[in-house]
């Protein structure tokens, strides 16, 4: 039925199939005579064009100028800046001259400073959890945050800052070097979950606060929420941890290290060294689409999407054959991966992603990473010389623990007098809910009394702590009354 031809400029080994005229024909029939189009390629270009103009115009907008490239940066008068003008130590590398944080706060300090609470963010998330009087719109946390809501600001004075290494005014790879006068780019340091921490802890000193009432974070938030108990266990009240891990596991770190990939891959990546040409913006929409399927459940996409695909003009195809699929965007699924990368791949800094995802990939709670970074965690009683799971009816023993289980419990021994909660969820694939038993169950080994561990249903996956108001939101309520 098909004559095998060779061609010389292929492999004579591989041979190619002729296809008869007549399907040929049958196949020419149905084809448009401008060939294919692929409108998801299409968009790229024209957000590329976009660019190259915008970076032509001669009047731009006075709010995205500064350290951070225009396409990233948020109006500077709508969060709060400290800079430490002090070195700020760091894990890897030596210290960094001086630091920017941005910051903003809900809420009011008692004249003690007594019932403050530091809100820490996920791996994107700027400082603006909530809406502020100087910026009204919606943040983050907007449902958890205010008066009788889970962070009451009738009790508590909230404070969330940008991280260290991010692009929403908190000093980053996109911030500008004081040795070159140019962005950092890949020149930044590698930082660490504790780096983070420590920078944070510089603005609490500048606002006078000894002890907070509470370290609260979901996500990366919850690493740094632990991190804080860790380092300043004499200065942290309460620890809540939502969706986290004590120790990035192996399949988190390969999602990430993928992402990574498929933005240095973008030719405008240039090595990190983009800020004066165009940014990286195919590979960090990428990048996203990447992350965004960590965030959900494939249990919620069934109900959401199931196998749907997106509606098709009646006259764009002939009604003699099946809707013709596309290559570019075509279920409903597809389409939403390509709206949230499409959302994000100009709001937010390539190399932040970069720096911020190794550090989360860096964290490891256990005893000997911890010594091999030379931590010293603040001075608390030594932990028990016999280690061992204190199990109890709502908590019982994990059926088979992880042989570094001890080890953990080691690690977190800081954090034994420290009352803590600890939510799962059972639909997150990012952060599965073993790892948070994990941290449970070594708090309780190192004879930690008051330990709150929390499993929660329901199908939105890693991004529970964004949706689930009454699950989320009553449980830190009650712990934090």
């Amino acid at each position: 039925m098909f004559d095998i031809v060779r061609d010389s400029d292929l492999n004579p080994t591989f041979p190619r199939l002729r296809v008869p005229a007549t399907r040929a024909l049958h196949r020419n029939s149905r084809r448009s005579d401008v060939g294919p189009s692929f409108p998801c390629v299409d968009q790229h270009r024209a957000r590329e064009s976009r660019l190259l103009l915008s970076r032509t115009a001669t009047s731009p907008d006075p709010s995205s100028t500064g350290p951070e490239p225009p396409y990233a940066r948020p109006s500077p008068t709508s969060y709060r800046t400290y800079r430490h003008i002090e070195p700020l130590p760091l894990t890897y590398s030596d210290p960094l001259p001086y630091i920017d944080i941005a910051y903003e706060t809900w809420g009011t300090m008692t004249p003690a400073k007594d019932n403050v609470i530091l809100l820490h963010t996920g791996l994107s998330a700027s400082s603006h959890a909530a809406a502020t009087d100087i910026n009204p719109s919606d943040g983050w946390w907007q449902k958890f945050i205010g008066p009788g809501l889970a962070l009451d600001t009738n009790h508590f004075f909230i404070i969330c800052t940008n991280v260290l290494g991010g692009c929403y005014g908190t000093t980053g790879p996109s911030s500008i070097d004081p040795d070159t006068g140019k962005p950092y780019a890949t020149m930044f340091p590698v930082i660490s979950i504790f780096d983070m921490v420590r920078a944070q802890f510089t603005l609490l000193d500048h606002l006078g606060v000894e002890k907070l009432y509470a370290s609260v974070g979901s996500s990366m938030g919850a690493m740094q929420s632990l991190a804080a108990g860790y380092l300043f266990a004499n200065r942290v009240g309460k620890i809540v941890s939502i969706s986290g891990t004590a120790r990035s596991s192996p399949s988190s770190v390969a999602m990430r290290f993928a992402q990574r990939s498929v933005l240095m891959t973008d030719p405008n990546w240039n090595n990190g060294f983009y800020y004066d040409g165009l940014p990286p913006h195919a590979g960090l929409k990428l990048a996203r689409q990447i992350a965004t399927i960590t965030y959900r459940s494939g249990p919620e996409w069934d109900i959401r999407f199931g196998r749907d695909v997106r509606d098709l003009p009646p006259t764009s195809y002939d009604p003699n054959y099946p809707r013709p699929p596309a290559l570019c965007p075509d279920f409903l699924i597809e389409t939403y991966l390509d709206h949230q990368g499409e959302q994000f791949c100009l709001k937010y800094d390539a190399n932040s992603l970069i720096y911020i995802s190794k550090a989360m990939d860096l964290f490891d709670m256990t005893a000997s990473a911890l010594e091999e970074l030379k931590l010293t965690p603040a001075p608390t009683p030594p932990p028990p010389t016999n280690l061992a799971l204190n199990p109890t009816r709502r908590h019982p023993p994990p059926h088979s623990p992880a042989p570094h289980l001890p080890e953990l419990a080691r690690g977190l021994s800081p954090l034994k007098h420290t009352p803590t909660l600890i939510l799962g969820v059972q639909s997150d694939i990012l952060f599965p809910v073993d790892q948070q038993r994990e941290i449970a169950d070594a708090l309780r080994m190192t004879g930690n009394a008051d330990v709150r561990y929390y499993e929660l249903g329901g199908v939105w996956g890693h991004d529970t702590f964004l949706l689930d108001v009454p699950g989320v939101g009553g449980a830190i309520r009650g712990f934090l009354s």
